[in-house]
């Protein structure tokens, strides 16, 4: 296929596949590089990933300018992936010994405890969306414990993965420790049949999902899944309005809404609707669009033509099934895959805007009657991905334990952050990345029993 600049429409060369036999050899070599990561004590393995950081850091510009090229991705906000990216490496170096320390408990024996073993090779399916920080994120823990890693990424992104690449094999370390492959879907699921294929992790859409998640379990491979999501954000009375409607429009705006743990349905309690739909929609419209390898412009195009109109066509319907569009919902004339800021208002939860993920800047606001009503509107949802409630804390809280997702947020940004656990449940996946969790889902509890 050929990668298209979102920007200019421009063709971008994109490699060839691999053949068979190339992957035949590239599935050789992470075995071979499986055992020597697994030879290494954890005090060897984290200079490796302590230079890997250095290097992605001394390629920040690079990095930045392929993402805003490839994908779309203004220049400043593939600056901040980057250097999370470098910071998930550091963060699992000096942390994943003590993550996976043996954990002893009493038996009948004279000594029993867990240790944890590497497992092998993982496979990593990554998207396009934060093709540096989702590959940090599967891969620092990865081979943090021992493992080898496979990294199939997205061709829409061929530039982005190709410098990652040289970026990993500059490391001097077990050599194909991570290497890139290029494969279609019938050599993924040949790979996940393959007997040195140890474990998986995909980020990408529930449909993605579903099918890797069915092949692993032909197979019987543990995999990590991390997919998509229509995460609410509740707006409750008392809440501070203007601080909610900032950070609701930036967590709806990043990346040109384009992120799966954006805020997608904004649920506000009917005593302060009118008050933040007004707020919510003037700091919307700071988000003006531009060239995204400009550092002034605050949103980029979306990442292909076909992504665009399926988000036009789900406001479209929306509005159609009764919402109010107060602003953008438009296609803009001239270059570039550009969709603006949009806003629903008197969304129900049966229209698309609500119901399907949107992947694109469009806040969908939901009126609630009361608090209570709110969190049944926000867990009335097929998704389980993450959520935020803005509010009086305590009552926040009580919610929070209620919220039908892997992840709350109290009047601040749903974020990832190395140090926490990160995932959904329902159709937004299973099991967890980053944090403790997220290097325990990639090796073997292995229980010694010593009589």
């Amino acid at each position: 296929m050929t990668a298209i600049n979102p920007y200019s429409e421009q063709a971008i060369s994109s490699p060839d596949l691999m053949s068979d036999a190339e992957l035949e050899q590239a599935v050789q070599q992470a075995e071979q590089a499986s055992q020597a990561m697994a030879a290494l004590s954890f005090a060897e393995r984290a200079p490796l990933l302590q230079a890997l950081a250095q290097a992605l850091r001394q390629h920040r510009q690079p990095l930045a300018e392929l993402m805003a090229t490839e994908m779309g991705k203004p220049l400043t906000e593939g600056l901040g992936e980057v250097e999370k990216a470098a910071w998930c490496a550091e963060h699992y170096a000096e942390h994943a010994a003590q993550y996976l320390a043996p954990m002893h408990l009493a038996s009948d024996a004279s000594s029993s405890y867990v240790q944890y073993r590497p497992l092998g090779v993982i496979l990593g399916i990554m998207p396009w969306n934060a093709p540096v920080w989702l590959v940090l994120r599967f891969a620092a823990p990865g081979l943090m414990a021992g493992n080898a890693c496979l990294l199939k990424h997205d061709p829409h992104v061929p530039g982005t993965a190709q410098l990652l690449a040289e970026i990993f094999a500059s490391v001097d370390a077990p050599k194909h420790w991570l290497q890139f492959i290029r494969a279609d879907h019938r050599q993924v699921a040949e790979l996940i049949a393959r007997p040195e294929i140890k474990g998986l992790t995909l980020t990408g859409s529930d449909r993605a999902g579903s099918a890797v998640a069915a092949q692993a379990g032909q197979h019987l491979k543990p995999v990590v899944l991390e997919l998509g999501g229509s995460d609410a954000a509740l707006v409750l009375e008392g809440a501070d309005l203007t601080k909610a409607a900032k950070v609701i429009a930036l967590s709806r705006s990043i990346n040109a809404g384009q992120s799966c743990i954006a805020a997608k349905r904004i649920i506000v309690e009917r005593s302060v609707y009118p008050d933040f739909v007004a707020l919510l929609q003037q700091e919307l419209a700071a988000f003006t669009l531009g060239d995204p390898l400009l550092a002034s412009t605050k949103m980029g195009p979306l990442a292909r033509a076909d992504l665009r109109q399926q988000l036009n066509a789900q406001v479209e319907q929306s509005v159609a099934m009764g919402a109010q569009l107060l602003m953008g919902g438009q296609i803009p004339e001239g270059k570039g895959f550009f969709y603006p800021p949009t806003l629903l208002t008197q969304v129900t939860n049966d229209m698309p805007c609500a119901r399907q993920e949107t992947f694109g800047p469009v806040a969908a606001v939901l009126q609630a009657e009361d608090a209570e009503h709110a969190l049944a509107l926000a867990n009335d949802s097929q998704y389980g991905l993450a959520a935020a409630i803005w509010g009086p804390v305590e009552q926040c809280l009580a919610l929070a334990g209620r919220m039908q997702t892997g992840q709350v947020a109290i009047n601040g940004i749903v974020k990832t952050d190395p140090r926490l656990p990160s995932g959904g449940i329902k159709r937004s996946g299973m099991g967890r990345e980053l944090g403790p969790q997220g290097i325990l889902a990639l090796v073997n509890a292995q229980q010694i029993w010593q009589a």
